[in-house]
Order: C-alpha cells, then sequence, then structure tokens
C-alpha cells in the first residue's frame, strides 16, 4: 500500500513536469535554432568577406563562425529558454489550460517548480560553456586571427616602405619578401630608446613577420645579420654579429583583451584586478541569470482568455531589457572599481530576485 500511495503521488508531479517542459522545450528549440541561424548569418557575412579579401582562409572562417556561435551560446540559451516559458505559458492561459491546471488543485507553486527542473538543466549547460567553453573559444579565436593577420600583413606588406610595427614603435623594412617561406629578405629595424639614450638598430639577410601567442608578446625572429645600440651620449656602442635574433615587441592592448576574455576562470578567481572579478563573477553568475529569467517569465506571462498577448509580451521584453542592463551596468562598475568584489555582480541579482518576488505578489498575477 506503500508504494502504491507513494506511485499515486508521484505520477499525477511527472505528468505535470513532462507537459509544462514539452510546451516550453519546443518553443525554446525553435527559437534558440532561429537565433543561432541569425547569428550564423551575420558572422558568415563577416568572415567570408574577409575570406574573400584574402584576410582568412576559407577554412580559419568556418572555424570563427562556429566558435563565435559557441561564445554566444552563453546569452542566447537564457534568452531563448526566457521567452519559451513567457510563450508557452501565455498561449496555456489564453487556451483556459492553466484555469484548468488551478481547477484541478496545481497551484502556481508547483508550475514554477516545473519550470525550475527545466531552467536547472539549461542553466548547468550553460554554466559549463561560460565556465569553460566560452574562455577555450576565445583563445581558440585569438590564435586564428593572429595567425591569419600575420599571413595578411606578409603580403600587405610592401617592400621598399619603411612600416611601423604596432605599438611598439619599431621601424621595419625590407627590399623583398619571399611569402611562400614568409620571410622579408634584407631587412632593416629601427627603435630609439629615449629613457635609456640608446637608439637600436638591426640588419639582417632575412626576417619573420611578428606572430601573436595569446598572452605573450609579439615576436619578430632575425636571421645572419648584425645589432646595434648606439649611445646617443656618444659613450659607448655595442656591435653583436648574430646569425638568429628574437626581438620580443610591446603589444599590451592585445594581451590585456586576450588574458581577461580567454583567461580560465580558475586564474580569474585568484586575480585581485577589478576587471578580472568583473570576468570571472560573470561567468560564475551566468546560470543564476538563467533560472531567474526563466522564473520571472512565469508572472509575466499571466494573462486573461480574452486578452491580448502583446500586452504582456511588451512588458516582459521591457522587463528582459532592464535586467540585462542592470547586469551590465553593475559589471561595468566592478570593472571601474566603483563597486567592491562584495557583493559585486551579486547585488545585481538580489534586485532581480526581489523583482521576482514582487511580480509572484502582484494581485493580477495570482490564479483566481
Amino acid at each position: 500500500m506503500l508504494y502504491n500511495a507513494r506511485v499515486r503521488h508521484w505520477k499525477p508531479a511527472l505528468i505535470i513536469d513532462r507537459y509544462i517542459s514539452s510546451e516550453v522545450i519546443r518553443p525554446f528549440a525553435g527559437g534558440l535554432g532561429l537565433l543561432v541561424l541569425i547569428f550564423v548569418g551575420y558572422s558568415a557575412t563577416i568572415q567570408l568577406n574577409l575570406a574573400a579579401q584574402g584576410q582568412l582562409g576559407i577554412t580559419s572562417a568556418f572555424k570563427l563562425i562556429a566558435l563565435n556561435t559557441l561564445i554566444t551560446l552563453e546569452v542566447l540559451m537564457p534568452s531563448a529558454l526566457f521567452f519559451s516559458v513567457l510563450a508557452a505559458l501565455s498561449r496555456m492561459y489564453k487556451e483556459s489550460e492553466m484555469n484548468a491546471f488551478f481547477a484541478a488543485g496545481v497551484s502556481r507553486t508547483r508550475i514554477l517548480e516545473s519550470i525550475f527542473k527545466l531552467a536547472a538543466m539549461v542553466a548547468l549547460l550553460t554554466g559549463l560553456i561560460s565556465i569553460e567553453a566560452r574562455p577555450w573559444a576565445y583563445r581558440e579565436v585569438y590564435q586564428i586571427e593572429a595567425e591569419a593577420l600575420a599571413k595578411f600583413d606578409l603580403k600587405q606588406m610592401a617592400t621598399g616602405e619603411f612600416v611601423s610595427m604596432g605599438s611598439s614603435k619599431y621601424i621595419f623594412i625590407a627590399d623583398d619578401i619571399d611569402i611562400q617561406a614568409g620571410l622579408h629578405k634584407e631587412v632593416f629595424l629601427h627603435k630609439r630608446h629615449q629613457k635609456d639614450g640608446r637608439t637600436e638598430i638591426i640588419v639582417a639577410q632575412e626576417a619573420s613577420l611578428p606572430v601573436l601567442n595569446p598572452g605573450e608578446p609579439l615576436t619578430a625572429e632575425f636571421y645572419n645579420g648584425h645589432h646595434y645600440l648606439l649611445d646617443d651620449r656618444k659613450k659607448q656602442d655595442v656591435s653583436i654579429r648574430f646569425k638568429k635574433l628574437t626581438v620580443y615587441l610591446e603589444n599590451e592592448g592585445a594581451r590585456a583583451a586576450y588574458r581577461r576574455k580567454a583567461e580560465t576562470t580558475e586564474h580569474l578567481g585568484n586575480s585581485s584586478d577589478p576587471k578580472d572579478i568583473a570576468e570571472f563573477q560573470w561567468r560564475l553568475t551566468t546560470p543564476l541569470a538563467t533560472i531567474l529569467l526563466a522564473l520571472i517569465a512565469v508572472p509575466l506571462a499571466k494573462s486573461e482568455p480574452r486578452e491580448s498577448r502583446f500586452r504582456s509580451f511588451f512588458i516582459a521584453i521591457a522587463v528582459y531589457v532592464g535586467l540585462f542592463t542592470l547586469t551590465s551596468v553593475a559589471r561595468t562598475f566592478i570593472e571601474q572599481g566603483r563597486l567592491p568584489a562584495m557583493p559585486g555582480l551579486w547585488s545585481a541579482y538580489i534586485v532581480i530576485a526581489l523583482v521576482l518576488l514582487i511580480l509572484l505578489k502582484q494581485p493580477r498575477l495570482k490564479p483566481r
């Protein structure tokens, strides 16, 4: 008898969960697929255009499209779930299915529980993307872009013209280019070190173009030449003959951008830099955002059978935009040091949770 009672108790609960989940999953899959398709089309337009200009290989272009799509899933999945819950429950209200649930003794708390279970599964996947997959994808994107940029710059760098090498203040000129080998011929490199009172000059038979390795300085390699350090104060000059010389170039802007987006979550968690803290908390709170957005959609979906659903959707969109704006502002404040690490980004989600409680207590949102 105990077994049968337990079966009778859990069977209706499982039926409700399955039904509500199926009603939400259908628009979620379709909506997410549509959002991904739109983004892929947008990304393909950019990447394939670069490939047509010779700045990217066709294989690299498709890799970048796939990696950038993976990165955007962190935002697309919570958004698709929010609007899917809103659409599914709005339809159930319009067709009086929710009234039938309430008449059968199913409380709104039970509906929230079903949505929470589904949202928790989506939040788990979103969290894995945010914490692990997104940083990995950024590392791959930077590597592909760096390699493509190096090859493109090699083709574009005209011989016999002085070229500034990024933010390193080095001036470079070559007499000839071997594109197949990726080498410049008969090269000359110059930089003025004002702080040390020296002028650096490198003259070599060959040199490879600088390659950006994410998180590392730009490097250029020179072969068979001379390295001169000329003392502007005319005290002592230095001359070195070399077979191979590696020069490290400054590129702090690219390194900083790489470090925040592509750095491992574990490393960010041990950092005291405000920008690292903001990135770390953003990754950790993505699952929470997914769940809260799905739960907020439940009271926002409430409407009368003959009431237009557009009103509810306009209100929902306003709430959705407001919540994302709130988290973005909080993240910016953390990066600027205007908001301490604690409560940090969590403060935005406390406000969102309060919004959820307020919506649940509104009289017009309660079942009759």
